[in-house]
C-alpha cells in the first residue's frame, strides 16, 4: 500500500478551514501587533534586540538578545511599564519580564562564500581537461569557473 499525500490546498484556504493554523495565524497577528506598540516605545537602537515572547495575565514576557541589552532595558522598565499601560492593548499590564536569548544564526553565517584563487582554478580545468567522464568533467569546470568570474 503506496502512501498518497493529499492534494495541495492554496494557503488561503487552509487558513480559513484548519482551526490549528487558523489559531496559530491569529496568535502570530496578536504578537506582531503588539511587537509594534513595544517598538514604538523602545529606542530606535534597542528595537531589533527586544521581541515580544508572550502577554498573559498582566505579564509581558520579552526576548532580549543579549545580556547587554537586558540589563539596559531592565533599568527603563518603570518607564516603558507606564508608557505601554496606556495602550489599551496593555492596560492590564503590571509588569514586565527580560528573558536573554542569543540568537540562534549568527550574523556572519548567512551565507557561504568560495574565494578560489586563480592558481586553483587552473589547477582544476588542467584536472577536468584529462577526465573522460562527462558529469564529473562539467563538475569540475563548475568548480573552475568561479575564480574566473571575479574581476
Amino acid at each position: 500500500m503506496a502512501f498518497r499525500p493529499l492534494p495541495a490546498k492554496a494557503p488561503a484556504v487552509l487558513l480559513r478551514e484548519a482551526k490549528p493554523l487558523k489559531a496559530i495565524f491569529g496568535h502570530a497577528k496578536r504578537l506582531g501587533h503588539l511587537q509594534r506598540l513595544l517598538d514604538s516605545q523602545l529606542q530606535p537602537a534597542a528595537r531589533e534586540h527586544c521581541h515580544v515572547a508572550s502577554w498573559r495575565e498582566g505579564s509581558l514576557l520579552l526576548i532580549v538578545t543579549d545580556g547587554h541589552w537586558a540589563t539596559r532595558l531592565r533599568y527603563q522598565q518603570k518607564r516603558l511599564l507606564r508608557q505601554l499601560q496606556a495602550f489599551e492593548e496593555f492596560a492590564s499590564l503590571t509588569r514586565i519580564l527580560f528573558k536573554v536569548q542569543p540568537p540562534t544564526v549568527q550574523a556572519g553565517a548567512k551565507g557561504h562564500t568560495l574565494d578560489l584563487s586563480t592558481d586553483a582554478a587552473e589547477t582544476i580545468q588542467a584536472t577536468a581537461d584529462g577526465i573522460s567522464d562527462p558529469s564529473l568533467r562539467a563538475a569540475l569546470e563548475r568548480l573552475a569557473a568561479h575564480a574566473r568570474a571575479k574581476p
